[in-house]
């Protein structure tokens, strides 16, 4: 499946500065996996040493938050949009 990415740019250094990148992958886990292949140092970013989603960083596949659907589990239909968005605190 051929998934469109919106690369957050805090992670642009990861990508070379691309926006958005495209990847094949069915699950949010198995894109993370193929990002991380592709740009080694993204899952570090974005998950936990157990492999969880970091608490500040929030998944939306078509603007929904992968939280309240099934997580990393969370199925990507082909053509689907992702977006990568860290918390930004501050104050």
């Amino acid at each position: 499946m051929s998934l469109k990415i919106i690369v957050p740019t805090p992670f642009r250094k990861l990508t070379a500065d691309a926006e958005i990148v495209e990847v094949q992958a069915g699950t949010v886990r198995e894109l993370i996996e193929t990002l991380d292949t592709r740009y080694p140092g993204f899952r570090d970013r974005l998950c936990q040493n157990g492999g969880e989603l970091r608490r500040f960083i929030n998944i939306f596949i078509e603007g929904e938050d992968i939280r309240f659907l099934q997580n990393l589990d969370t199925p990507i239909r082909d053509g689907a949009e992702v977006s990568i968005v860290p918390a930004i605190a501050g104050g």
